[in-house]
């Protein structure tokens, strides 16, 4: 898959080499400040890049990440918004770009016509929190039909099986949430999370991406040999809100 082959090759590019991927929410503040923001994320080095397609009930988000998307649906940021966005950005940056929303988005807008749409204008990946693979028949299918990754999530709870049994659905790599809980709380690294993140490697032989609390250099540094790539999301929808777009890249240049 485009998107498989994406992360081999720049895994292989470097010793203990690790990957960056960012996370924003369309619309907020603005798509412009996106449009600026993504520019500054790509040229100071990050990998990869999840857009969000705002929801009026993100239900694995925290408060941060819960208030940009409330406030995106305010400044009436729409869907077919979000997929032109898309299809700009895209065309402008060579990474991988994926989609974060919640099912109700796709299953609302009609299932496959999302899939073929976001094939279209280059969506490489989909990461769908609330949608489990017992429930995602049509869904699973189409990621094959299209050639687009569904990215499944580990969590600190889930049991061995259940790791195993959702690696069979993913491609690209699993997300793996460092900690219980929804975004933005800095996460510790202790024993528990080390112990957690061997697990993780033995249910799956695709790379292991790891978000949730991830905020500084020493996050990522300590995430090298444990993970393949460091998931990077409230820290720079703070920086924007208090210090402006002009700050996102210096920030994003200092964490590797």
């Amino acid at each position: 898959m485009q998107l498989n082959d994406h992360i081999k090759k720049a895994l292989a590019a470097g010793d203990n080499k690790i990957l960056l991927m960012t996370h924003i929410v369309l619309g907020y503040p603005s798509l412009e400040a996106n449009r600026q923001v993504i520019k500054q994320m790509v040229d100071n080095g990050v990998d990869l890049i999840e857009m969000q397609i705002p929801f009026s009930e993100p239900m694995a988000d925290g408060p941060v990440i819960v208030k940009a998307n409330q406030d995106a649906l305010k400044n009436g940021t729409t869907v077919r918004e979000c997929l032109d966005f898309a299809k700009e950005i895209t065309s402008e940056h060579d990474i991988p770009f994926l989609f974060m929303t919640y099912y109700n988005i796709l299953f609302k807008y009609g299932v496959e016509n999302f899939f073929q749409k976001s094939k279209e204008i280059g969506i490489t990946g989909f990461i769908i929190p609330d949608l489990p693979p017992e429930e995602g028949e049509e869904f699973f299918s189409l990621t094959d039909k299209y050639d687009i990754a569904p990215i499944m999530i580990y969590a600190p709870t889930s049991t061995d099986e259940r790791m195993k049994e959702l690696a069979k659905f993913g491609r690209g790599f699993i997300y793996c949430v460092a900690r219980k809980g929804v975004t933005g709380k800095h996460t510790d690294f202790d024993t528990e999370f080390n112990d957690y993140m061997q697990r993780c490697r033995k249910s799956t032989d695709l790379p292991l991406a790891v978000g949730f609390g991830i905020s500084r250099r020493e996050d990522v540094d300590y995430l090298r040999g444990r993970a393949d790539i460091a998931v990077i999301g409230t820290k720079t929808i703070n920086l924007v809100k208090e210090q402006g777009v002009d700050a996102v890249g210096p920030f994003i240049a200092g964490l590797r």
